[in-house]
């Protein structure tokens, strides 16, 4: 007989942080929005995007098994991966593969993202004492 009064949680930890699944959707985003480009477009641009994408949704997870200082290590991969899609996001814009509105789309998702990665970091850190606090002194600023 199973217990209805558990909290439905997932198996796999990662898979009830929010900020993984605004992962996924961003990465779902990136696939509908290459869907329409030229094949050499998708293998030289969208390819890389698509990757960045999932990457970010591959270090929340990967790191959230691990211990906090291992976990804001993976969630600063998380936020390169974020910053390489700004860029490629803004290169598809500037070659005119996507629209204005899907690349303000795409970047708004992108802000969303790392201010939750940022919070998440700092959150982590803050519960690591004084040794965390040493380290986000040295990370760069977004200025986002």
């Amino acid at each position: 007989m199973e217990n209805t009064t558990e909290k439905n949680t997932s198996f796999f930890r990662f898979e009830d942080l929010r900020i993984y699944h605004k992962a996924l959707d961003f990465t779902e985003w990136v696939h509908e929005s290459i869907s329409f480009m030229t094949s050499d477009d998708k293998v030289n641009i969208g390819g890389p995007m698509l990757k960045a994408a999932q990457n970010i949704a591959i270090n929340i997870a990967e790191g959230s098994a691990r211990n906090k200082s291992q976990f804001v290590y993976y969630l600063k991969m998380a936020k390169s991966s974020v910053r390489e899609c700004v860029v490629l996001n803004s290169i598809c814009h500037k070659l005119h593969l996507i629209s204005d509105e899907k690349e303000e789309e795409g970047r708004k998702q992108l802000m969303e993202l790392t201010k939750m990665v940022g919070a998440l970091i700092a959150s982590l850190q803050k519960s690591q004492g004084s040794a965390g606090h040493d380290e986000k002194q040295s990370e760069d600023v977004d200025y986002d």
